[in-house]
C-alpha cells in the first residue's frame, strides 16, 4: 500500500508529467538532429570525401565461397569498420550541435534571470529573489555603518 501512496505522490507533484513531457520533445528533437545530420551536413561532408560513402567500407576477413552455379556456400565474414566511422562522425555533429542548442538556451535563460533586464520578462521567482538580495545588501550596509560609529 506504501508503494501505491508513494507512486501517487510521484504523480501528483508533476515529476511524471515533467518526465513524460521531457521524453516527448527529446523524441522530437531527436528527429529534427538526425534529419539535420543525415540531409545537411553528411552531404557535403560525403563532398568533401570525394563521394566516398562509409559504410561501405569494410574489412574482409574471410572471402564469400560460391560454388560454379553461383549459389553462396559460405558467406563473406566483415568488420564494417566504415559504419563506425560514420555513427563517430553522426556522434561528434549530434554533439556539438547540442552543445550549440544548450549553449542558445543558457543565454537566454541568463537574459530572462537578470532582473535589471528589461528586454525579457523576469519570472516571479527570481523578481523576489532579488529583492530580498537587495534588502540584505541594504542591511548589511547599515549594520556595517552602525558598528564603525
Amino acid at each position: 500500500m506504501k508503494l501505491l501512496q508513494e507512486f501517487k505522490e510521484f504523480a501528483v507533484k508533476g515529476n511524471m508529467i515533467d518526465m513524460a513531457v521531457g521524453i516527448i520533445i527529446g523524441a522530437s528533437f531527436n528527429k529534427v538532429i538526425d534529419v539535420m545530420v543525415k540531409q545537411v551536413f553528411m552531404p557535403p561532408l560525403s563532398l568533401l570525401s570525394e563521394g566516398i560513402h562509409f559504410q561501405d567500407k569494410v574489412w574482409v576477413l574471410r572471402e564469400a565461397v560460391i560454388d560454379a552455379s553461383g549459389a553462396i556456400l559460405q558467406p563473406e565474414i566483415t568488420i564494417g569498420y566504415g559504419a563506425l566511422i560514420e555513427a563517430l562522425l553522426d556522434f561528434l555533429i549530434i554533439g556539438f550541435t547540442v552543445f550549440l542548442v544548450v549553449k542558445f538556451m543558457n543565454r537566454l535563460r541568463k537574459k530572462s534571470q537578470d532582473p535589471k533586464d528589461k528586454t525579457v520578462v523576469t519570472p516571479k521567482d527570481i523578481q523576489l529573489l532579488s529583492g530580498i538580495t537587495d534588502l540584505l545588501q541594504e542591511q548589511n550596509v547599515l549594520l556595517k555603518a552602525k558598528t564603525k560609529q
